[in-house]
């Protein structure tokens, strides 16, 4: 629908959105597309920074999905990393559409640092964390990590695992939210 590199330029707040945040190259554009079922509606890239804006999905009017700017490590001068925060930060402080935030961490390195700050600076926020790239991952490492966090989800966008009950959880919240926003 829209990348946006500005805050000036964020499209008008329209239907239920759901951002999806974490570190560069952790998998925020392939958990995207598996969601949606579609193979690179989102570009992923193996090079980690190459999303630089803020790309806006419409869901056939009814809802958006947003796809933040990797945090974190990215080869990119510190003043395209500044710009990149206030943008960000713009968006997630400001948008009254926002009904959620996609928290996406790589299993094999959960909760760094920055992804601690971001879970805090979200706040009451509603959230889900997934923890991308479990296929890379053994099974016995995976069930270690679901005991270790159970309030994150397991995820793989290569073999699908957590798809459908990450789908489950996104749905339900944009039809609260458009239960929310149209009363009968």
């Amino acid at each position: 629908m829209a990348s946006v590199g500005q805050p000036g330029e964020l499209p008008s707040a329209g239907p239920p959105e759901v951002a999806f945040a974490g570190r560069s190259n952790v998998g925020k554009s392939s958990a995207i597309n598996a969601i949606l079922g579609r193979k690179r509606l989102a570009y992923a890239s193996k090079t980690p920074g190459r999303t630089q804006t803020i790309n806006f999905y419409d869901l056939g009017g009814a809802a958006r999905l947003v796809d933040l700017p990797g945090y974190g490590y990215a080869r990119v001068p510190h003043t395209v990393r500044a710009q990149w925060r206030t943008l960000v930060g713009g968006y997630l402080g400001s948008r009254n559409s926002l009904v959620g935030v996609v928290v996406i961490m790589d299993a094999r390195h959960p909760y760094t640092a920055l992804d601690e700050q971001l879970l805090q600076w979200l706040g009451d926020a509603r959230t889900l964390v997934l923890l991308s790239k479990a296929d890379k991952l053994s099974r016995t490492e995976q069930r270690h990590l679901a005991r270790e966090f159970p309030d994150a989800l397991i995820f793989s966008s290569v073999t699908r695992q957590g798809v459908e009950e990450c789908r489950d959880l996104l749905e339900r919240w944009l039809q609260q939210a458009a239960e929310i926003k149209s009363p009968r």
